[in-house]
């Protein structure tokens, strides 16, 4: 029957490949520039051709050389460009060298010509500063491929946390026009509307049967990888057992307990503030085992959150070994795509070509 070949651009440590493959897509080809990443990828997909150097200097002629495909298969080119750029905490900048990353993807869909897109990002990449860019690169591949784009939360995906993304799928209208199908994005199967009938969004307590470890600590034991946290300061401890007493954000800090940065600022009540573990955490970023980053304080331990719960609420699964100091752990992990959520495009896609192939 074929199957649905993928190339992962921008592949970071693998959580787009990790979603894909629970799929049933098979990803033969990545490309990362980072070393740890790459090395973590191998690690973790071992059968997947990886070529670890600046995506411009990588042409779809060699890319070609490293495929497999069979003649009932169809390609899939999935990209999911560094968005710092884009992001709203970036500097939103229209000529961020990372925001152009995007057009590397559009040249690989023309050197490709692939059969499926799929972009992963963030939400600024479609606001007022970035919609130049993004609109330039839809008009380059609208003559070609169909495509349905819109911003999903990962929560409706059974991802444990609040984390809002743009999401691209992409076919080419030539194969749309053999179905009936309408091109859309994933279908949702978690909410938090009970007439919906949905699953239940997954909460963020999916951390809580983890060994319990100290800050500077990594507990050591079979089948659990990567569960080590950075250390605290004696005035963290202080602020952090306060907090947690004290309704989980740093407004309840007494004077003596206030930083110096903080006092006459009533914004980012999140940093310093403790996971709530009665719903989705909120978004996983690179600072996320770093308690004054974010609400990334643990719910009952004096630390922030470890690297293996951190990529709980990416959907990682235990088995997935991140390689790295902590703060390579928590930049990998919080770039991730989250796997339940590349997952889901993956069987949405897996859905079209089942309909192709009838």
């Amino acid at each position: 029957m074929g199957k649905i070949v993928a190339i992962d651009l921008f592949s970071g440590a693998g959580g787009t490949t990790s979603g894909l493959k629970k799929s049933g897509i098979n990803v033969q080809v990545a490309i990362e520039i980072d070393p740890v990443a790459v090395k973590t990828y191998k690690l973790n997909n071992p059968e997947v051709y990886v070529i670890d150097r600046d995506i411009k200097l990588v042409s779809g002629d060699e890319i070609k050389q490293h495929l497999k495909i069979g003649s009932d298969d169809k390609v899939m080119l999935v990209a999911c460009p560094p968005c710092q750029g884009f992001s709203t905490i970036g500097t939103n900048n229209e000529n961020d060298e990372r925001n152009q990353l995007v057009f590397q993807f559009l040249r690989l869909i023309n050197e490709l010509n692939p059969d499926f897109l799929l972009m992963e990002n963030v939400v600024g990449m479609i606001r007022a500063k970035n919609k130049n860019i993004f609109k330039s690169f839809l008009t380059s591949i609208n003559n070609a491929y169909n495509v349905n784009y819109d911003i999903v939360n990962t929560a409706d995906y059974g991802v444990p946390q609040l984390r809002k993304r743009l999401v691209l799928h992409g076919i080419k209208k030539e194969l749309l026009d053999q179905t009936t199908l309408t091109l859309n994005l994933p279908p949702k199967t978690h909410s938090n509307i009970p007439e919906l009938n949905l699953l239940p969004w997954v909460n963020a307590d999916v951390i809580m049967d983890l060994p319990p470890i100290n800050g500077g600590e990594e507990f050591i034991g079979e089948g659990i990888y990567n569960h080590v946290a950075n250390k605290l300061s004696d005035l963290n401890i202080e602020r952090i057992i306060h907090i947690r007493n004290n309704g989980g954000n740093r407004s309840s800090l007494p004077e003596s307990l206030v930083l110096n940065c903080h006092k006459n600022i009533s914004g980012h009540k999140d940093v310093y503030g403790i996971l709530d573990i009665t719903k989705p955490s909120i978004t996983i970023t690179g600072g996320c085992m770093t308690y004054s980053k974010g609400r990334f304080g643990h719910p009952t331990q004096n630390r922030a959150l470890s690297a293996r719960e951190a990529a709980r609420l990416q959907s990682f699964d235990d088995d997935y070994i991140f390689v790295g100091n902590r703060g390579q752990l928590a930049k990998q992990i919080g770039n991730a795509v989250p796997v339940k959520l590349a997952q889901a495009s993956g069987s949405y896609f897996m859905s079209v070509f089942r309909e192709l192939n009838e």
